[in-house]
């Protein structure tokens, strides 16, 4: 059961490093303030999800659930 504790802690390190890094690489939600409307209406605005920006999106998304699910875990009863 240590050797599962530990192999969570090892994981649990790397998705805490990896959820800052990639929150630290996405632009602000002001980088476009300057412009008055229609940004949906642009190239970038329809594709959004497939851009670098989308990919830190849904990594981010995911590395946040892992991060929540593994503190979770570790605080269980079990491993103490």
């Amino acid at each position: 059961m240590e050797i599962l504790k530990t192999v969570l802690m090892i994981i649990f390190a790397i998705d805490c490093i990896a959820l800052t890094a990639i929150v630290l690489m996405q632009e602000g939600k002001s980088a476009g303030l300057g412009t008055i409307s229609g940004m949906a209406d642009t190239y970038w605005g329809q594709n959004k999800g497939r851009s670098m920006e989308g990919a830190l999106v849904k990594s981010t998304k995911f590395l946040a659930i892992l991060f929540i699910v593994l503190a979770a875990v570790l605080n269980l009863k079990v491993f103490a």
